[in-house]
């Protein structure tokens, strides 16, 4: 696992990455393209157990070339970390034992929030709102990482 810096440092110029959305049952995909400039919600993945979870991310990974994993890490507003934080943490060590793929941790402060918020912003009615929430929450997560990645670049 890196810290965003060095994450940074060992992407390819023309690479996509993929944004987790860390959750107990629920696990939120999303997927940049290859310049790192837009991030696009993927899928929900619901994880019975971590042998299937990490079959179906390494199919992802493959499908698309992925070259770098962010997590969503849940701190507390205050900074502090959470106990989610704890389990985002070890997701990020156990998938790292598993994929070659660079991992990093992103805070992920507000990013539920700001996910169902935009899905209210563009009309979408709440059954969809939940149902997308996981991947949307990713998105969130994947898109202020890319963001900040590309503003450093600048």
């Amino acid at each position: 696992m890196l810290d965003i810096e060095d994450f940074k440092k060992k992407l390819d110029k023309k690479s996509r990455i993929m944004g987790i959305d860390p959750g107990g049952k629920r696990i939120g995909i999303a997927i940049s393209d290859e310049n790192k400039i837009v991030a696009t919600p993927y899928a929900t993945i619901i994880k019975n157990n971590y042998p299937d979870f990490i079959k179906e991310v390494k199919k992802i990974i493959n499908e698309y070339q992925i070259k770098g994993i962010v997590i969503g890490n849940p701190i507390n507003m205050d900074g502090s970390k959470s106990h989610s934080s704890q389990s985002a943490k070890d997701l990020a060590i156990n998938l790292s034992k598993d994929v070659t793929e660079n991992i990093t941790l992103w805070d992920e402060r507000l990013s539920s929030e700001g996910a169902f918020n935009l899905s209210r912003d563009l009309s979408v009615n709440t059954s969809k709102k939940v149902k997308k929430l996981d991947e949307n929450s990713a998105q969130f997560i994947l898109q202020g990482a890319l963001d900040y990645l590309t503003k450093e670049n600048t």
